[in-house]
């Protein structure tokens, strides 16, 4: 993937320039996406009431965070009183009784940390393809794969200790120095080590994910310019692209998926109520409880909620991206004739 290489004179894109498409990618894709997630947590929450300290996924469509219910009444925005019928009912009333921006609630913490993981993610892909492809040549069909893992474990590294903390601040109210007084304790009795707590399921799920993304986001995307006929990707190309090839990683990575769920989940309970869970179980020992208590079906619990978010996610945030790495090699073009 090198949208700059257009032709025989190389009009390169700068890191910073990548940086600010994938930031603006992925605001826009939390914004869109957002929603989604806000009316499912609704729907649950009618159905399944929320009590106090149970967790429960949110995801802004690039990122998925453990919540917990800390608010009693209906003071909470996952708590708020209606009884909806189904998914566009939901979306109805929340607008008619709340106003729009209740389909927005919770947003701002998610993005603090969706958005810097988005930049680094995209921007390390970006690098490592333009210097893979400088070693190994243009076509190497693993460019993509490695790329890809490489940029995925760098982010999921980076914000792992960030994604700790901030599931603890959501517990209760926190004090900076209470913050660190926790992290201090922490790290004095378990080590450096305990702030990764749950990088291996994640990247179990996250390093497949995105190898698989990459890799097909390529194919289809050469394979729609040859029909096309068209030398250069367009929006529509980039944008369905990244629907399908989201879609197909979502599907082979939801087992990880419902393993690093639970992982986060039993975390919250022992940290929440300081009862005795099993939180040293792998995750071939998860899986296999999971398959012993739902059978294989239950690795794949919540299959279609995930891909009508990762789709549009997918879609949304490369073409944004793209989009913008187009915008500015203009821009550089321009600025290289005058």
């Amino acid at each position: 993937m090198d949208p700059e290489a257009g032709g025989s004179q190389i009009i390169k894109v700068t890191p910073l320039q990548q940086m600010l498409a994938s930031g603006t990618g992925a605001v826009l894709t939390s914004l869109m996406v957002t929603p989604l997630d806000v009316v499912k947590i609704r729907l649950q929450a009618q159905n399944n009431p929320f009590y106090k300290g149970k967790c429960f996924l949110y995801s802004n469509g690039l990122m998925d965070h453990l919540c917990v219910c800390e608010e009693e009444g209906n003071k909470a925005w996952y708590k708020k009183p209606g009884r909806f019928q189904g998914t566009l009912d939901a979306f109805l009333k929340i607008i008619r009784n709340e106003g729009i921006k209740s389909l927005w609630s919770g947003l701002p913490p998610t993005l603090v940390m969706a958005v810097p993981a988005t930049v680094i993610y995209f921007t390390c892909y970006d690098q490592l393809t333009a210097l893979l492809k400088s070693k190994l040549g243009e076509n190497k069909s693993c460019i993509p794969i490695v790329a890809g893992i490489v940029a995925r474990v760098g982010a999921v590294t980076v914000i792992s200790p960030l994604e700790l903390i901030r599931t603890k601040m959501q517990s209760k109210k926190f004090s900076y120095e209470e913050l660190h007084q926790f992290v201090s304790k922490k790290v004095s009795e378990d080590g450096w080590i305990s702030l990764w707590r749950g990088w291996a399921p994640t990247v179990l799920r996250d390093v497949p994910f995105s190898a698989m993304y990459w890799y097909n986001y390529e194919v289809l995307k050469k394979w729609f310019c040859a029909k096309s006929g068209l030398y250069e990707p367009s929006f529509m190309i980039n944008f369905t692209s990244g629907a399908l090839s989201g879609s197909f990683a979502a599907i082979a990575t939801l087992p990880f998926d419902v393993v690093k769920t639970q992982k986060q989940t039993q975390l919250w309970i022992h940290e929440s109520h300081k009862i005795s869970v099993p939180l040293h179980m792998s995750t071939w020992a998860i899986m296999k409880k999971i398959v012993a208590k739902s059978g294989f079906s239950g690795l794949f619990t919540g299959l279609i909620p995930r891909l009508i978010k990762i789709a549009p996610a997918c879609a949304v945030m490369i073409s944004t991206y793209e989009f913008g790495k187009a915008f500015f090699q203009k821009q550089n073009a321009r600025r290289q004739q005058y």
